[in-house]
Parts: C-alpha cells; sequence; structure tokens
C-alpha cells in the first residue's frame, strides 16, 4: 500500500476534474488528479462525445480556459493536418464541420490540447496524474473526507491519498457513494419538486438516461469492411420499444423539441444535414490532396441508446451485464448499416463504412468509456430545478432564476435521452427550452460533508435539470469552480459554506473566479433568449 499527499485531490479525469485541477494550480495548490482511463477529457476524449454548445460559444458564455482549450484544438489542426489555405486562415475552423457542434474533432486531438494545458504543472511537480487509477474507498472523520483508496487498474496495486480538500469529478459520483456523501439517484418525484416533467407518483432511483457506446466511422466506397455479426445482433434486430416510431435499428429517430417521429439516414445527397454530418469530425475538403483519407465521423446517434438498465445503483454483475449489452447494441448497428440498412441508392447496406479502432485507441473499436449523461447527484444547500430554468414552468417570468451566489453559466435545452424507466419500464425524450442560465454555488455544496465538492455532473440538480447542466462547457466550469473554491478555502481559512452564507468571503471568492477568467452573469439582451445551438 502507497501513501501520498497533496492540498486537493481531484478523483476523475474528465472536463469537470481537468478544470477544477488547473484552476486550483493557478492558484498555487498542489494537485493529485486521478482518472480510470489512459486519456484525460472525459465525454470530450474516452467518451469520445464532440463537444456540445451554445451559439455564443465564440465571443462569450464559458469560461476562458474553456475557450483556451478550443483555440488549441484548432492550433493543433494548423500546425499538424495538411490544411487548405482556406481552412488554416479560418478563425473558428471547425475540423470536422459537423452539424451538432462549432468545434467537431477528434478526440485524441483533444487530449494532446489538454496535456498541453497542464504540462508545465507536471514538469514543476505542483501536479502528479494517474492514470487507470480508480476509487475503491474513502476514509471519513465526521464530516470530513480524510482520504481515498485508489486501485491502479494495471498493476493491481492500491495508493492511498490524503488531501485537504477532495473533488469528486468521476463520471457516475463515485465518491459521494464510497465516502457516504447524502446523495440522490434517478427521478425525484413531482410532489417533491414540483417539476412539470418530473415523474408521477414516488421517485423512481433506477430511473436513469441511457448511456452510449460512441464509435468512429470512416467510408471506403468499393470495399467491404463488414464487421463479425454480434452475438446478440437478432435480439435487437427485433427490439422495438412500445414508445418508439419503429424498431431501434432503422433510420426513424424522434425529432428534437417536438418529439415527432422523422426518418434520418445517413450520405443522402441533396440535404444539407443528414447522420453522416450530424457529429462529423474530420472534413475531407479541409484538407490538401497529401492527406489520403477521408471523412470521419463520430456515432452518437438515438438508435444508440442504451436503456433496457441502469449503471447505478444495481450489483456489479448486473452493471456488467448493462455496459455489455450496450456495446453490443452499438456494433449491431453498424452491422445493420453495413448489411441490411436501406440505402440512398436504393439498395441495402454500406458494407463500406470501417470501424476506426485508431480514433478511439481501443481493440473492439467502440469508445474507452460509456458517454454517460447523468450521475449520482449530491443532496445540495441548493438544489437548481426545471422551475428555476425552464422556459415552460417558469410560465411569464423571462430568463433563468438569478442567483446571487453565481459561480458560471450555461446554456443548453433541457434534454433527457429516454431513461431506463421504473416499473413501467423505459420512458421516452424529454426535450424543452430553457433559458441560459447560472450555476449557483449552493448547488456545489452538501448538505453535511465539509470538505468534499462535487465537480462533474454530481451537483445539486434534478433529474430534469440536469438534461442542460451536463453538456461540455458547463461541466468545465463546475469543476472550474470547484477547484478554485477548494484553493480560495484553504488560502482563506474558511470553508465552503461559509463562503456562501457571508457576502464578503462570497465577493471574494467571486472576484478570484472572475480573476481566472470565469463568467458569472449572461449579457442582459441574452439572457431571455432560449435559443440553444
Amino acid at each position: 500500500m502507497y501513501e501520498e499527499t497533496c492540498d486537493i485531490l481531484v478523483v476523475g479525469g474528465g472536463l469537470g476534474g481537468v478544470a477544477a485541477a488547473l484552476a486550483a494550480l493557478r492558484l498555487g495548490r498542489t494537485v493529485v488528479l486521478t482518472e480510470e482511463t489512459d486519456w484525460l477529457g472525459g465525454q470530450l476524449t474516452s467518451q469520445a462525445v464532440p463537444p456540445d454548445e451554445h451559439p455564443w460559444i465564440e465571443q462569450f458564455g464559458c469560461t476562458a480556459t474553456y475557450r483556451r482549450l478550443r483555440d488549441l484544438i484548432r492550433d493543433y489542426y494548423r500546425r499538424a493536418y495538411p490544411l487548405t489555405e482556406q481552412a488554416a486562415a479560418t478563425v473558428n475552423l471547425n475540423p470536422g464541420k459537423g452539424h451538432v457542434s462549432r468545434i467537431c474533432h477528434e478526440p485524441r486531438v483533444a487530449v494532446a490540447a489538454i496535456e498541453e494545458m497542464l504540462a508545465p504543472y507536471r514538469s514543476s511537480r505542483q501536479l502528479r496524474i494517474l492514470p487507470r487509477h480508480r476509487p475503491v474507498a474513502a476514509e471519513v472523520d465526521g464530516d470530513r473526507v480524510t482520504a481515498v483508496r485508489l486501485l491502479d487498474t494495471g498493476s493491481g496495486n492500491e495508493l492511498t491519498v490524503s488531501a485537504s480538500y477532495i473533488l469528486d469529478a468521476t463520471e457516475m459520483g463515485e465518491l459521494l457513494e464510497l465516502a457516504g456523501v447524502e446523495h440522490v439517484v434517478g427521478s425525484e418525484s413531482r410532489d417533491d419538486t414540483g417539476e412539470p416533467h418530473a415523474v408521477e407518483g414516488p421517485a423512481q432511483p433506477m430511473d436513469q438516461q441511457s448511456f452510449t457506446f460512441c464509435f468512429a466511422l470512416d467510408h471506403r466506397p468499393g470495399e467491404d469492411h463488414t464487421i463479425d455479426r454480434p452475438a446478440t445482433y437478432d435480439f435487437w434486430r427485433s427490439y422495438a420499444p412500445d414508445f418508439w416510431p419503429a424498431p431501434l435499428l432503422s433510420w426513424r429517430q424522434v425529432a428534437p423539441e417536438t418529439l415527432q417521429p422523422y426518418t434520418k439516414r445517413v450520405f443522402e445527397p441533396d440535404e444539407d444535414f443528414d447522420l453522416w454530418r450530424f457529429r462529423r469530425i474530420l472534413h475531407k475538403p479541409h484538407l490538401d490532396d497529401s492527406y489520403d483519407g477521408g471523412d470521419i465521423t463520430l456515432v452518437n446517434w438515438q438508435q444508440v441508446d442504451y436503456w433496457l438498465g441502469p449503471l447505478i445503483g444495481v450489483a456489479d454483475a448486473e452493471r456488467d451485464r448493462h455496459l455489455e449489452g450496450a456495446k453490443q447494441l452499438s456494433l449491431s448497428f453498424l452491422y445493420w448499416m453495413q448489411t441490411e440498412a436501406p440505402n440512398h441508392l436504393g439498395g441495402t447496406g454500406h458494407p463500406g463504412l470501417r470501424l476506426r479502432h485508431d480514433v478511439t485507441d481501443t481493440a473492439d473499436g467502440l469508445a474507452k468509456y460509456p458517454y454517460i449523461r447523468e450521475s449520482r447527484r449530491i443532496r445540495a444547500e441548493f438544489t437548481v430545478s426545471e422551475l428555476h430554468v425552464g422556459v415552460a414552468a417558469r410560465g411569464s417570468l423571462l430568463g433563468a432564476e438569478e442567483f446571487r451566489d453565481s459561480v458560471g453559466i450555461g446554456s443548453y435545452r433541457i434534454d433527457l435521452h429516454p431513461s431506463t424507466g421504473g416499473p413501467a419500464g423505459p420512458r421516452q425524450y424529454v426535450d424543452v427550452a430553457s433559458w441560459p442560465f447560472q450555476i449557483p454555488l449552493g448547488a456545489l455544496l452538501p448538505v453535511r460533508v465539509e470538505n468534499l465538492l462535487p465537480a462533474n455532473k454530481n451537483i445539486g440538480t434534478t433529474h430534469i435539470s440536469n438534461g442542460c447542466y451536463r453538456l461540455h462547457p458547463v461541466e468545465w466550469n463546475i469543476g472550474e469552480a470547484a477547484g478554485a473554491l477548494a484553493a480560495h478555502c484553504l488560502d482563506t481559512g474558511a470553508v465552503p459554506r461559509q463562503v456562501r452564507a457571508d457576502a464578503a468571503r462570497l465577493e471574494s471568492y467571486q472576484d478570484t473566479l472572475t480573476d481566472l477568467g470565469v463568467e458569472l452573469a449572461w449579457p442582459a439582451e441574452v439572457r431571455t433568449q432560449k435559443k440553444y445551438n
């Protein structure tokens, strides 16, 4: 058993964890940052999801360090790729020209950008990064978490890290469970939250958003790259949920906002938007003739959302069964596209679709980690609900609730993918408009524990409001605020709840955030707009 100490331990190396570590490092603190996989970046890298962002992202609406991350990604393409003169000169280069984001890119490029941001702190030994480490236990003394025991999944060795502040930036809020921190799982009851879209009747802990194993493809016309028939292909080929407009393995989907069925395929020649363009992460026309490849797209589409069971609150064997089921679904959809899918030429199948194992850096070609949309969530001093941010839920009130204790801002629709459901089985999408919102400090403060802070999707939101607080720039902002709060408290001797309760302390902390480049409020002319992409 090895032991180590630091000022701040950040468990989980996703976007929130990286931002938390970076904030604490910039404020002079020593940090240990752990990550379960071998890639930092979470949903942007190991989960292989290009960023979902709002329409103002290039001008404002995110932290300065998140904007630097985006700039470094673009700079990487300019330095390393044979871009055309026009592409290289494009200020807001979108490497994949994907529909979903203004900066669709390959996950490995984001890994490189993150490593560049952290490099000087690693060299000075102010930062230690522990890849392939996951938390297995926590040591608790009253209302404080004193240490976390970590398993090195490569060697089997264990390491205990002690720290003054511990940040849970894991994808599913694992430390909340290990440390006995009061938390919520799944769907709250409408009777408890008053939210129009919350479930009726009792709370349903097993009702959790679907998760997805994403994968990357290119297309080689005239070649056959058909994968082996997946073991459970027959099941998925016949699976037709009663709330879905067609068998899941089809081109039928549900339109955002209206939730009406529509058909969208890959390679629609006469349309500006098809599935291939949706999350395309490399666009061949951006590259000159020396580049001997084509487009690459990322499959994170409705057909590969897995909702047959949750990952949180179940036995390990059941969790593993659902993880394997999600992998089988993704591979089955690929096999269906290659062999049976109606294509734009009037035939069936696209055998030239090639699974890009190298893009995800995995043997099976799927992302290193499932795309997690919902985590355990702390029972917080303040919980954000649909009533604070939802357009319809707020009725005649223009704009989201304004919080005196704001630690950042974000904007996205309340977008919940089909969930695992309760006794009645899986539930359909919830997709409703929300106002550009703030992140209140109260949502980062556990009701009891003093020195553990959430730094991912595990803040004080509800199942419903989580739908707009879970995206890339918001997760980064949450992490940055948590890392800065831990450092600020070490500098001042206050504990986090004292910072929120005392006006002078709160102002001092918010000044620290502003100095770091965190925006605390939306411009007045934007606050009452409900665009999200």
